[in-house]
């Protein structure tokens, strides 16, 4: 960890940084236009549109469990990540040649591939870019680059759809660029070997991490089984009288909000404590779902939108730190990895079951279970979840 700011912060953590922002940007390029290309240009159905997307999403949350511990067990974080980066690169333009939308499924899922792949490697490179006392604002600063390509992605869309007209097409070959820029960032990090001797038999035992991280997991699956896909949020922005462009705006706002909150949140949390933090940011969460759950007014619904935001810039940076803190330096990847998988099969499953309730009795029961989900993770992180020495800062 060599040329450090006076923040704390290595050049590592600034590439990383880079990486997410091209990487987020151009995944974000596509989000907007990419149900239209399958319905409209290759004349699939909705359900299609939702197994594309969830499929590819399935197979993302199960890779993240297997990237770190591989990564762990072969000493080649910087490697598995660069090679993580351009599967997704390379998936956008070939989601665009497809003429048929199993083409598109198959390219969909080689992109998430890549990303969950990445994923567990990409965290601890960032969590040994930055010492310990630091390590809130070096996942914040990763996370502000994240929400930052995923705002510019959608209006950089907008532009070449309006502004310049160019085909449908052209957006999934255009996104292929600044998913190469991301390749060329994390290859210009500078890796090195852990620290501490570590064997595979450490790596593929859960054991081998301390009970505080499987409570700790255990209490973001609480919480994480009612936090559903942000889907949820446009579709009833949308159903209460926003039209799509405004709704396009709302999100794009989000995201913005996200990522000017995320630096500054994770660095607070390296004095206030990350548990400290997180607990305000599942608060948020509680009472954006409250209040959607509620209310009735376009405006009501578009303050809390950006409220959220709030919860969203400060969730993934904490959540991430604190696994990183719980984690000995030779099964971060690991710890990061099992904790992405189970987060992300949770957050699935809630997809699924909010889903359920909302066709079934509407989009107030949807609400009112991610309220409740919310509540008993609010819970177990104030009564279970305690610092210990490895990690102070909890």
């Amino acid at each position: 960890m060599t040329n450090r700011a006076p923040s704390g912060l290595s050049k590592n953590t600034f590439r990383m940084a880079a990486a997410a922002l091209f990487a987020d940007m151009a995944t974000e390029m596509l989000t907007p236009v990419l149900p239209i290309f399958l319905t409209q240009t290759l004349n699939a159905t909705g359900s299609v549109v939702g197994l594309v997307d969830g499929a590819a999403q399935a197979i993302r949350n199960v890779i993240d469990g297997f990237s770190g511990p591989i990564s762990d067990t072969l000493h080649k974080r910087r490697i598995i990540a660069v090679g993580g980066y351009a599967m997704a690169a390379i998936a956008k333009p070939l989601m665009g040649l497809s003429t048929f939308w199993e083409g598109v499924l198959a390219a969909r899922i080689f992109d998430r591939l890549g990303a969950g792949i990445r994923s567990a490697p990409s965290d601890a490179i960032v969590a040994s870019s930055v010492d310990k006392r630091h390590r809130g604002g070096g996942f914040g600063l990763e996370a502000l680059g994240e929400y930052a390509g995923a705002f510019l992605g959608p209006i950089a869309t907008v532009l070449l759809l309006y502004a310049l007209q160019v085909d449908i097409r052209t957006v999934f070959y255009c996104a292929f660029v600044p998913g190469l820029l991301a390749v060329a960032m994390v290859f210009l990090v500078t890796g090195r070997r852990p620290t501490h001797g570590s064997s595979r038999k450490m790596i593929i035992r859960p054991r081998g991490l301390p009970a505080a991280y499987w409570k700790y997991l255990f209490v973001l699956a609480l919480f994480s089984i009612g936090n559903s896909s942000n889907s949820f949020l446009i579709l009833r922005t949308q159903e209460i009288g926003g039209s799509l462009p405004m709704t396009t705006l709302v999100y794009a706002g989000f995201n913005l909000v996200a990522a000017l909150i995320s630096y500054p949140v994770g660095s607070l949390s390296d004095k206030w404590g990350r548990k400290n933090v997180l607990l305000g940011a599942c608060v948020v969460f509680l009472i954006v779902y409250t209040g959607f759950s509620l209310a009735e007014n376009i405006v009501a619904l578009i303050v809390l939108f950006l409220l959220y935001g709030f919860y969203q810039g400060s969730f993934r940076s904490m959540t991430r730190g604190i696994a990183s803190d719980l984690a000995p330096e030779q099964l971060r990847a690991s710890a990061i990895g099992w904790f992405s998988a189970t987060i992300g099969l949770c957050q699935l499953a809630a997809g699924l079951i909010a889903g359920t309730l909302w066709d079934q009795f509407g989009h107030t029961s949807a609400f009112m279970y991610g309220m409740a989900s919310a509540a008993a993770g609010i819970l177990g992180l104030v009564f279970l979840i305690r610092p210990t020495k490895a990690a102070e800062k909890i």
